[in-house]
């Protein structure tokens, strides 16, 4: 937020043509668009853009080939030109002076991620007045590519990424849940050895490949025990509502069934031996950061 008013403060200093100016090459990515939107010459266009750049200190731009790409300071600029343009205009249309600035949280998370999950992350900001949450699913190269584009702030996921010297990721972990086997009440009566359980009653399990299925299958080679499967999922969405349809006992971490083991509906398998789920947020080093990502990463989960 303060490297947010001090754009702002540094902006008033300048005129509309200048930011004018710089909100279109930056939603056109090119001079010669952005100059026919405007009516003016290229040069004019590109004179302006420099004189903004001096007095903010910072470029704006990159150019990659023929196109313009916003450095993260032009990021900010952009964020801050859209408000203030969305302002001017709310004052056209209701004569009510200004409008305050919101603040964006840009959020990818992978597309199998628990769903209570990413609400129990999101809750500090929810129902704030002044922010906005913007949620993007997608795979774990997707989601890592815009966060190096600076169009996501900080990306969900249930692994740390690999590291080394080309990727600058930081990997915050937030949580780190054991993982159960959950279902309907009749599939576990009391006292039912957990071997006995693998052997005997069908299971809803993540897919091969994912990190979980690799530990839950090293148990099952320790018990000697070849487990019934019913279904195999990638979504956790999914995994909740085949078990709750009573399919078979579902292998997720309790937060992805929080409300049916609450009610009642589902109840929990006696816990699998070092059987866990992590859960990480990861962000890329900014000059300037975004301040809501510390206030979601602060926050106890």
């Amino acid at each position: 937020m303060q490297i947010t008013f001090y754009i702002i403060e540094r902006m008033a200093k300048l005129n509309y043509t200048h930011l004018r100016a710089f909100h279109a090459v930056a939603h056109e990515g090119n001079l010669t668009r952005a100059a026919e939107t405007l009516g003016v010459a290229q040069s004019a266009v590109s004179t302006q853009i420099k004189t903004l750049e001096a007095r903010l200190g910072h470029a704006l731009f990159e150019r990659r080939g023929r196109v313009l790409h916003l450095t993260e300071a032009g990021r900010i600029a952009l964020d801050c030109a859209d408000t203030a343009f969305e302002a001017g205009e709310e004052l056209l249309e209701t004569l009510a002076g200004r409008v305050a600035a919101r603040q964006v949280l840009r959020v990818g998370a992978l597309a199998t991620l628990s769903r209570n999950f990413q609400l129990t992350f999101l809750r500090p900001l929810l129902g704030a007045p002044d922010v906005s949450v913007v949620l993007r699913a997608g795979s774990l190269a997707e989601l890592l590519a815009e966060l190096e584009a600076l169009r996501l702030d900080v990306v969900l996921l249930n692994e740390a990424p690999r590291h080394d010297a080309a990727t600058p990721w930081r990997s915050h972990r937030i949580d780190d849940q054991p993982v159960r086997l959950v279902g309907h009440p009749h599939r576990l009566p009391n006292g039912r050895p957990v071997a006995e359980i693998l052997r005997d009653t069908p299971l809803i399990l993540p897919s091969e490949g994912n990190t979980l299925r690799t530990q839950f299958d090293r148990i099952c080679e320790r018990l000697d025990v070849t487990p019934v499967i019913a279904a195999e999922a990638d979504d956790m969405a999914m995994m909740r509502l085949l078990v709750r349809e009573d399919a078979g006992l579902a292998l997720v971490p309790p937060i992805v069934v929080r409300d049916e083991l609450e009610s009642g509906l589902l109840v929990e398998a006696p816990q699998l031996e070092d059987l866990h789920e992590e859960f990480w947020a990861i962000t890329l080093p900014r000059q300037f950061p975004n301040p809501l990502v510390s206030k979601v990463l602060a926050s106890p989960n």
